[in-house]
């Protein structure tokens, strides 16, 4: 009988002659297919993870571990881990990973995941010129032979880093994933692995770390001390960040809540919405309020006040995921024999962790995002105070990708 062991994921010249040229014609004609064809999945793909994002957040709310806590995750880096897991996956494990992602369209394929991941994580580190870092690295012990193909996909697909550890010196190879991890994110996650299961063979983590600047920096001397509402019967001193400026905003009647944009100084925003009624707004938010919000946002001057913060988050997300219906990666029915024969591999865990830190010149974290702006008017100006529970989506404009999203229910909390 073959003993299990553990799996842990952590979300890281010319033509010359009529008839070459029609050859050339033709081939280029095949080429161009191939590339809408790949364009084409890549839009699947990429509609999917949009709608994971919110289902994978609804869950997180309800979750008894997120009562009356802050929330903030990359849904990005969490739907690049499992997508990388799926690579190695059969069967009705590999069925749930793919249905859990929403990649249940008859038209995709593995390779066509794969592809996709590959132009995602490709064209975003060559348009976000440094102040975006995002891969995959897959730590394997000595004792365990992968299959060559499992690990060839990481590295082109999901352009993981691959090493070699003895997982049996736990504290050893705890400071190997930790310290690899703490210079992906620039320091903002420096100990994602305290506790190594001693059976452990493979560690497969996900990393994002983004920093933007805000296209107009609040000017640091006029924050001051101010009193945020956590609730009807709890306030709070925060260092309350200010603002007089024509900013992007749409209020949404349909769900009463008030959208305002903060642009960094590239392609991405957070986006910060103030809500009259918090579960309203957790029960209906999707893709497509995301849409319509960058659709229909209008120019308008404000005195904006959005409090100085840092935040940390951190999750567990077995139990998550398996109410997202990916069950049998965790269990005696795990079928992971594409990344490894002859040894029953499952998932132990899958561990999520996220910081966010917001003050006057942008936003920085294993998450992150940022506003800024100025502006003068001897016109009344509305004043809006984000002072109460709000919700941040940090997304790219153009392709409407979020990632990362959550909730501030006190800016104090850890």
């Amino acid at each position: 009988m073959m003993t299990r062991a553990a799996l842990c994921i952590w979300i890281l010249s010319a033509v010359i002659c009529v008839g070459r040229g029609h050859a050339i014609v033709k081939h280029q004609a095949e080429q161009d297919t191939v590339v809408d064809s790949r364009a084409n999945t890549a839009s699947l793909v990429n509609a999917a993870n949009k709608e994971f994002v919110f289902r994978l957040y609804r869950k997180l709310a309800a979750h008894a571990d997120s009562q009356g806590k802050n929330i903030f995750y990359s849904p990005f880096s969490v739907s690049t881990a499992l997508a990388a897991l799926s690579v190695g996956a059969r069967g009705e494990t590999h069925q749930q990973l793919f249905s859990g992602l929403g990649y249940n369209n008859t038209l995709l394929t593995q390779e066509n995941v794969n592809q996709a991941f590959q132009m995602l994580l490709n064209r975003a580190n060559e348009a976000t010129r440094g102040f975006i870092s995002w891969g995959t690295a897959v730590f394997v012990d000595n004792k365990l032979k992968p299959q060559p193909e499992f690990l060839e996909t990481l590295r082109q697909s999901y352009l993981a880093d691959g090493f070699n550890v003895d997982f049996t010196n736990t504290t050893d190879s705890a400071n190997t994933i930790n310290e690899y991890v703490k210079e992906k994110t620039n320091g903002k996650i420096d100990k994602l692995v305290s506790n190594l299961d001693p059976s452990t063979v493979m560690y497969l983590i996900s990393y994002i770390y983004f920093k933007g600047q805000w296209a107009n920096p609040f000017r640091p001397e006029l924050t001051k001390k101010d009193m945020f509402n956590v609730d009807e019967n709890t306030k709070i001193p925060v260092q309350m960040m200010n603002m007089e400026d024509e900013l992007h905003s749409y209020y949404d009647q349909g769900i009463n809540t008030t959208v305002l944009q903060l642009p960094f100084n590239n392609s991405y925003s957070m986006l910060l919405l103030l809500p009259d009624d918090m579960a309203v707004l957790e029960n209906d938010i999707s893709r497509g309020h995301v849409t319509k919000w960058l659709k229909w946002m209008r120019p308008r001057t404000y005195d904006l006040y959005v409090p100085k913060f840092s935040i940390k988050t951190s999750y567990s997300l077995k139990d998550v995921l398996a109410g997202m219906g990916m069950t049998d990666m965790f269990g005696d029915r795990a079928d992971l024999s594409g990344i490894a024969e002859g040894q029953k591999l499952a998932v132990s865990e899958v561990v999520h962790q996220a910081t966010l830190d917001v003050d006057e010149a942008g936003a920085t974290a294993a998450a992150a995002t940022g506003v800024g702006i100025f502006g003068w008017s001897i016109r009344h100006i509305p004043v809006l105070k984000f002072n109460r529970p709000f919700m941040v989506i940090i997304t790219e404009r153009n392709t409407e990708n979020i990632l990362f999203m959550g909730k501030i229910l006190n800016p104090k909390m850890e």
